[in-house]
């Protein structure tokens, strides 16, 4: 066999149960970045992982169900959202994570799942559910925080104003694609969330307020 032949993953024992899985999802994100999503095969997932197409397909009827759920069981735990004192730095710290996220091998992923959910409004829903929602609530207990110490107007508690960041920053991957400049999340906090959340402190940010 060649150097430019594929190696054949089937050979030695079959995995079962957890193991089973767990093969399944590194060999999906495995082959994710050896071709691209565009390029993933079922069947190369399933050599890679020394388990049979079928059995793939009985439980993921498609490719992107599979990548959804080998992408939601390699993803980092968001955890609890900074706490510095500071909601600049708290909001950076969010972006952070989710850049980190975009910017590791599972970033491919997202990207190729990200462009099939045009077609596919179920797993537009899925992704939602498992990858966005998580990220903006994140973004809105910091701004919450942010509320209570003064520093976030109580009218920017929203899941609207709470998405701005990440929705900025998944745009700006999904169009340069990564890794994502430290400056970038810099930009999106001073120059977009902040003017928009942050709570009026002097009569100059009030012009029509009569002074006391």
């Amino acid at each position: 066999m060649s150097s430019a032949d594929p190696v054949d993953h089937r050979k030695g024992p079959r995995r079962r149960g957890d193991a089973l899985y767990e093969a399944i999802f590194a060999a999906t994100l495995d082959e994710l970045n050896a071709v691209g999503y565009t390029e993933l095969k079922m069947e190369r997932i399933a050599n890679r992982a020394r388990a049979s197409k079928g059995s793939l397909y009985r439980r993921w009827p498609s490719r992107a169900e599979l990548v959804v759920d080998a992408v939601h069981h390699c993803f980092p735990s968001h955890g609890e959202p900074p706490d510095t004192g500071s909601v600049r730095e708290d909001l950076l710290g969010c972006l952070q994570k989710i850049a980190n996220l975009l910017n590791s091998p599972s970033g491919e992923a997202i990207r190729g799942l990200m462009a099939d959910t045009i077609r596919n409004p179920d797993l537009m829903e899925a992704v939602r559910i498992r990858f966005i929602d998580p990220g903006v609530g994140l973004f809105l207990e910091v701004l919450k925080r942010g509320a209570v110490r003064g520093e976030v107007r109580a009218s920017a508690l929203t899941p609207r104003f709470a998405s701005l960041g990440p929705d900025l920053l998944r745009q700006h991957f999904m169009v340069h694609h990564s890794p994502i400049p430290e400056r970038v999340l810099t930009e999106i906090v001073d120059e977009v969330v902040l003017p928009l959340v942050r709570a009026p402190r002097d009569h100059a940010e009030h012009p029509g307020r009569d002074p006391k």
